[in-house]
């Protein structure tokens, strides 16, 4: 079956009508609640995600695949953290949060979210930053 492009919300039968969710909107959903979890330095993003930040458009869904298949939301979370914390803390903080976000916004049980660290960005002492990094995208 090829993967649905959005979520459609059941309701108890008082109101006639759909809820749908695209999974742009999830993605969204899932990048801001991981960006606020203490120790992510960032999301991966592209070289056209990297471009358009510089001209102030962000775009929050960077990082994040979201499939919908079969009754089933899962989700894929691409991060580096900040060298020096806890990854398995960290990790777990963030499904936590991206779990509860998306339950309280929209309603929806999501079945699998996976946590990739894909680097680590070590701060120096002079303000640069370090970037290591095995990721591929990068």
């Amino acid at each position: 079956m090829a993967d649905q492009k959005y979520v459609t919300l059941q309701d108890d039968g008082k109101v006639n009508g759909n809820v749908e969710i695209s999974h742009q909107v999830i993605e969204i959903l899932l990048g801001i609640a991981t960006n606020q979890v203490e120790g992510v330095y960032e999301m991966r993003g592209t070289i056209s995600n990297r471009i358009n930040s510089l001209f102030g458009r962000m775009n929050h869904g960077k990082g994040v695949d979201v499939v919908f298949q079969d009754g089933n939301v899962t989700a894929d979370v691409f991060v580096y953290l900040e060298y020096g914390v806890s990854i398995p803390k960290v990790s777990f903080e963030i499904q936590r949060s991206a779990i509860e976000q998306l339950k309280f916004m929209t309603d929806i049980d999501i079945s699998q979210i996976n946590v990739h660290v894909v680097g680590l960005i070590a701060k120096k002492s002079n303000g640069d930053v370090e970037r290591v990094t095995t990721d591929k995208k990068e």
